[in-house]
C-alpha cells in the first residue's frame, strides 16, 4: 500500500466503518502508518526485549524534533508527556509564583486548562479570575473590555485554549499574548483542539507555554502528549514535579560503567525537566508516524481543506434549521463546526446520525462536526442526507 497521504482520501483508513467520521475533535481513528508503527514497536520488544530501549530513545528524540517543527519551537523547548492535563499541571506547579499572583482563565474552556490553575492557586495563594471565552467570538469589543478590567492591576498568567472545544472558535492568541505581556504576564495555551489541524506558531503567536495531547488532531493514540516552555522562561521554573529522567546524562549510570550513579545532579533547565519516568514508547512511535503524515501534507493545507469541507456543510445545516456557532471570519475558524439542532437533544441527534453512518460528538449541548485531512468534500451530500434522515426520525417519533 502507498502510504502517501492525500487530502480528501481515506485509503489509509481501510477499516474505518462510518461513511463520514466527523469526530476528530474527540478521538481520531488510527491510520495504517500509525497501526503499523504500533505493531512494529510491540513486535520489536517481543523480539529484542531490553535491546529495543536504545532505539526507542532515538525515536523519542526524533519525535521531539518533529513536534517542535510543527509548532515553531526550538530544540529543547518541547518535552513529551502523557497527555494535555499532565502538561498543564506540570507548568502550573512549577511556575515561580508569588503569593497574590493573578491568573486569568476562560469560562467555557475545557477543565484541563482550569483545574490545574485552581489547584496552583490553592497551593501558592494565587488569585484566579475568569472572563467568558465566547465573548471573543460574539462580542470581541466587550471581551477585550473585560480582559482589560480583570488585568488592570497586572496579571501573572493568562490561560487559554488555542481553539474552543465547544464552538471551534480559534482564539486570537497573538493579541492575548501581546496584552498579557504588556501587563507583565505570560500566556499558556491548551492546543489539543488545534495542533495538527489548525496552524500554531509559538513564536508568531507569542506563546510562552503550551500543552497538547496526541489523540485528536495530531491523530496519534491516547497516552502521549507534549509540553512546550519558552527557553528563557524554562530556566526560571521551579521543578516541584520531577523524576529521574529530568537530569542531564540520565542514562549514563546504566550504560557507561561504574561510579556514575549520583543523586546530586541538577535538574535540566529546559522543558525536558518535565520528562519524569518511563514513557509510552509505543504511543510515541504511533505519534511520530502520524506527525510524518501531517508534515507531508502541511498543516496550512489541512486547515484550508477542512474549512472548504465545512464551508460546503454549513449552509446545508443552516437551511435545515440548525444554528451554526462557527465564526463568520476566517481568522476565527478552526477545523470544527458546532451547531444547535432545531429540535431534540444533541445526544439523540448524534445517535440518529451514527445509525446513518455519520459520527459526530456532542460537547456542552452542541453537535460538533470535526473533519480532518482524510475527509472528502464528496461526503458532504451524504452527511446532509443523514441529517435529513435523522430529522425524519424526529418528525415521526
Amino acid at each position: 500500500m502507498d502510504d502517501s497521504p492525500r487530502l480528501g482520501d481515506r485509503s489509509l483508513f481501510p477499516d474505518l466503518q462510518p461513511r463520514a467520521y466527523l469526530a476528530h475533535a474527540a478521538l481520531s481513528p488510527a491510520s495504517v502508518p500509525v497501526r503499523r508503527a504500533l505493531i512494529a514497536a510491540v513486535t520489536d520488544t517481543a523480539r529484542r526485549g531490553a535491546a529495543y530501549f536504545g532505539d526507542s530513545l532515538a525515536q523519542r528524540d526524533r519525535l521531539r524534533h518533529k513536534l517542535s517543527a510543527l509548532m515553531g519551537a526550538e530544540e529543547g523547548e518541547v518535552a513529551l508527556t502523557m497527555n494535555t492535563s499532565q502538561g498543564v499541571t506540570d507548568v502550573a506547579l512549577c511556575l515561580p509564583w508569588r503569593e497574590g499572583d493573578r491568573v486569568l482563565c476562560l469560562t467555557g474552556d475545557f477543565p484541563a486548562n482550569v483545574t490545574p490553575w485552581q489547584r496552583a492557586a490553592a497551593l501558592f495563594g494565587l488569585e484566579v479570575r475568569f472572563i467568558d471565552a465566547d465573548l471573543f467570538r460574539t462580542d470581541p469589543t466587550r471581551a477585550w473590555e473585560h480582559f482589560d478590567r480583570e488585568t488592570a492591576g497586572g496579571v501573572r498568567l493568562v490561560a487559554s485554549s488555542a481553539v474552543q472545544f465547544q464552538t471551534g472558535f480559534r482564539m486570537p492568541l497573538a493579541d492575548l499574548s501581546g496584552r498579557a505581556h504588556a501587563r507583565g504576564g505570560e500566556l499558556f495555551v491548551d492546543a489539543i483542539q488545534a495542533l495538527g489541524g489548525t496552524p500554531v506558531d509559538v513564536v508568531a503567536d507569542g506563546i510562552d507555554y503550551l500543552a497538547s495531547g496526541s489523540h485528536k488532531f495530531l491523530m496519534g493514540v491516547e497516552g502521549v502528549g507534549a509540553v512546550y516552555a519558552r527557553r528563557e522562561l524554562a530556566r526560571a521554573l521551579r521543578p516541584h514535579v520531577a523524576g529521574w529522567l529530568g537530569h542531564p546524562d540520565t542514562f549514563d549510570f546504566l550504560s557507561q560503567g561504574a561510579g556514575l550513579l549520583r543523586y546530586d545532579k541538577p535538574l535540566r533547565d529546559d522543558a525536558l525537566m518535565f520528562e519524569q519516568g518511563t514513557f509510552n514508547a509505543v504511543g510515541c512511535a504511533a505519534l511520530e508516524a502520524s506527525v510524518d503524515l501531517l508534515r507531508a501534507l502541511g498543516v496550512g493545507a489541512i486547515h484550508a481543506h477542512v474549512n472548504a469541507y465545512l464551508d460546503a456543510l454549513e449552509p446545508g445545516l443552516v437551511a435545515r434549521g440548525f444554528t451554526s456557532v462557527r465564526d463568520a471570519s476566517t481568522a476565527g475558524r478552526s477545523c470544527i463546526l458546532s451547531a444547535r439542532p432545531p429540535r431534540g437533544s444533541v445526544g439523540a441527534w448524534a445517535r440518529a446520525l451514527a445509525e446513518r453512518g455519520v459520527v459526530v460528538s456532542t460537547p456542552d449541548g452542541l453537535l460538533r462536526f470535526a473533519p480532518h485531512w482524510p475527509n472528502s468534500l464528496a461526503e458532504v451530500p451524504a452527511v446532509l442526507d443523514a441529517v435529513d434522515g435523522a430529522a425524519h426520525h424526529f418528525d415521526t417519533a
